[in-house]
């Protein structure tokens, strides 16, 4: 995974070679979305976890039901007003399709299981930038909290 990076939503390149030797979490999320509340989730394991290692990178997409569809501007005024997110946003991006962000085209690619079926779709890397861990929109980000103990 190290081999990808992202535009920042607020502008700051995410260079995910910045993680090698930690755990990161990426989930395409949308802010109109019924799991738009797993944002509180994911705040809640990156202030738990994050001084111990863990990242966590949100990638905003518009693929799944238009639930994406604001600015730039607006999706990261959203998070922090209504979930207080402080970890790394990407600027909005497909994640599925010919159109799709690299990352999830290597995704689809190596492992076809771990596609996104809907906005927040998580993927548990460990430090060497290994796939470990995929998990649907149904888990909630708190379900992933033993798999990201072991790797820190």
């Amino acid at each position: 995974v190290h081999q990808f990076r992202f535009d920042g939503l607020t502008g700051t390149p995410i260079d995910l070679a910045a993680f090698q030797g930690h755990p990161l979490l990426v989930v395409n999320t949308a802010s109109k979305c019924g799991f738009t509340p797993q944002y509180r989730g994911l705040e809640t394991l990156y202030e738990t976890y994050g001084p111990r290692g863990l990242a966590v990178v949100g990638v905003p997409s518009n693929d799944f039901g238009g639930q994406e569809p604001g600015s730039g501007d607006e999706i990261a005024a959203f998070c922090h007003v209504n979930y207080g997110v402080s970890f790394p946003l990407a600027a909005k991006v497909a994640v599925v399709g010919a159109a799709a962000h690299p990352l999830f085209r290597w995704l689809a690619r190596v492992r076809p299981f771990a596609r996104p079926r809907w906005n927040f779709h998580k993927y548990l890397f460990d430090g060497r930038g290994y796939l470990v861990a995929a998990a649907g929109s149904a888990t909630r980000p708190e379900g992933m909290a033993s798999r990201v103990e072991a790797l820190l």
